[in-house]
């Protein structure tokens, strides 16, 4: 069986810009496990009930591409849990190398690895929120499992899976043995993994496959404290120019980022897990396209607001209808009504004390 592992380091380019491209590191809630999960795992490794799913973006700026996740001398890149990671041994590996097919049987969408986009073969990784809501995975097991709906997770993995078709860059590892990781047999890992020599990369850059930026770059599952601490490297958008951003104790041009050190029990519920120094404020809009009269409209402002409203526009720039929301004091999610409106193309903007921030709408 293939196992989590981190491996030796990426070469890292000596030219750094002054800009910073990472805006902060999500943490996505992706699923709650039941008992229902638990029952099929006897041979697919040990997965109790309440394990939690976690995912792990890069949220950059514009133009940014994600190269790198590292462990140099001075910088350790830790992945840990209290307990142990689960690994499915039906299709237990590295990283996401499942097709969508197989991903129906046992519970292998739950299962941890390392990225650098991609969730399954043939399809990036992005938050529920970001979702399309098309293809969504329906579980192929007598009974069906991967079918928890708990409100810790969010959207129910049932209704938005969490993939979106394209054509996700490869993982690259270089120069350490799987073996010297590889200390079980039983389906799990951990419960930690280090490296201060070690990385998985991207070797031409991933951008993230919505306008958002955001790159997925691993899935953990565990019942225990789930905590990383970890070093990224960012291509910028001038041609060469890379950033190198750490955990801690920056030396040189590095730039030290608060939200690359992470421990679950700390975060509160909340999804996904915004880490508090997040320049953007996120909207989402869901389910993207739809076929109802309503989709939820999901903000996460990084401050207090007390104007605000929406719009919503028809593709020749006419209001069909617009709202006006009241004060913003921490992540809302407000219903919006579509009865009204045709089959068509629209946009929805949300207004924050004037700065607005624009989102297409699809209903079919």
């Amino acid at each position: 069986m293939k196992k989590l592992i981190l491996v030796s380091c990426l070469a890292l380019i000596s030219a750094l810009t002054h800009a910073q491209g990472l805006d902060s590191i999500i943490v996505e809630r992706y699923y709650v496990s039941d008992a229902n999960d638990t029952s099929v795992n006897a041979s697919g490794g040990i997965l109790p009930v309440s394990s939690v799913t976690y995912r792990v973006y890069v949220d950059m700026a514009t133009g940014y591409k994600f190269q790198a996740a590292y462990g140099v001398p001075s910088h350790e890149c830790r992945i840990a849990t209290s307990t142990l990671f689960f690994n499915n041994e039906d299709r237990g590996a590295t990283t996401p190398t499942y097709t969508k097919s197989q991903a129906k049987n046992n519970t292998i969408m739950l299962d941890s690895w390392l990225s650098v986009g991609s969730a399954c073969s043939g399809n990036y990784g992005v938050l529920k929120t970001e979702d399309n809501g098309v293809s969504t995975i329906v579980n192929a097991e007598a009974p069906p499992v991967v079918q928890n709906a708990s409100p810790l997770a969010g959207i129910p993995i049932t209704a938005e899976d969490g993939l979106l078709a394209g054509t996700p860059p490869s993982v690259t590892f270089v120069g350490i043995s799987a073996s010297e990781f590889d200390n079980q047999n039983d389906g799990t890992n951990g419960p930690v993994f280090s490296t201060f020599n070690g990385s998985w990369a991207s070797l031409s850059g991933t951008v993230g496959p919505t306008v958002d930026n955001r790159v997925l770059i691993g899935q953990f599952t565990t019942d225990g404290t789930f905590s990383f601490e970890l070093n990224i490297q960012l291509g910028t958008p001038t041609p060469g120019g890379v950033e190198q951003y750490v955990a801690k104790n920056p030396v040189g041009s590095e730039i030290q980022n608060s939200t690359l050190t992470f421990t679950s029990a700390s975060s509160g519920v909340g999804i996904p897990t915004i880490n508090t120094n997040s320049s953007k404020t996120i909207v989402n809009v869901y389910p993207n396209p739809t076929n109802g009269n309503v989709v939820k409209l999901e903000v996460v402002p990084t401050k207090v607001s007390e104007n605000n409203s929406y719009k919503i526009y028809d593709i020749i720039g006419n209001v069909v209808s617009s709202k006006i929301i009241g004060k913003v004091n921490s992540k809302f999610i407000e219903n919006v009504d579509l009865s009204n409106l045709k089959a068509g193309q629209y946009f929805i903007e949300l207004s924050l004390d004037g700065t607005k921030s624009t989102k297409k709408i699809v209903k079919y």
